[in-house]
């Protein structure tokens, strides 16, 4: 059985810790930091009812899933540290490559200009391993600062999924009469 039709069974009372496998002792609305308080007199059991419909009314209206959101965020979590591995690898080598083309622009320009041809190959190397390395590592530093502003982009989209969640399963209780905070 899906996790929804185990809520919806009144066999899922509290919710597991986004799927951490044992029950946390918490009411649903609990577990997600929204607090309800049955001002009809509600049992708990008719609570956790209510609870229930509200969280699959919440997650069809608003396409979010708690438990989704949790394992989304795992796996951007992932990625921003993949994509901040890649970035961190950026411009490896830059130093050799460039020293090896500052060479051999420094070997022609000494041939062309009737120079030392050797002499200034060293001096294009020099060159061209401080440019490669400058390069490298302005390269680097934007990486980095795209996987950083790509990894804030995806957590505050799931914060918004989640606090858009958490309306809607508190207006739907609200409608049960419950207070919600």
């Amino acid at each position: 059985m899906n996790k929804i039709a185990l809520v919806s069974l009144g066999l899922f009372l509290p919710l597991l810790a986004f799927g951490q496998g044992e029950p946390s002792g918490k009411t649903l609305a609990a577990t997600m930091e929204v607090f309800v308080f049955p001002t009809k007199g509600q049992e708990a059991s008719q609570q956790s009812q209510d609870e229930a419909e509200c969280y699959g009314w919440a997650s069809n209206n608003t396409g979010s899933d708690p438990f989704d959101l949790a394992k989304q965020e795992e796996s951007d979590e992932q990625l921003a540290d993949a994509q901040m591995q890649a970035a961190e690898a950026t411009g490896q080598g830059a130093g050799a490559r460039g020293a090896l083309r500052g060479a051999a622009a420094g070997a022609l320009i000494g041939e062309v200009t009737g120079g030392d041809a050797g002499d200034s190959a060293k001096i294009g190397a020099a060159a061209g391993v401080i440019s490669g390395r400058h390069r490298s590592r302005v390269a680097r530093a934007q990486a980095t600062d795209q996987a950083e502003q790509q990894a804030e982009q995806r957590q505050e989209t799931t914060a918004k999924d989640l606090e858009n969640f958490k309306k809607a399963f508190s207006v739907c209780l609200e409608a049960k009469d419950y207070m919600v905070k």
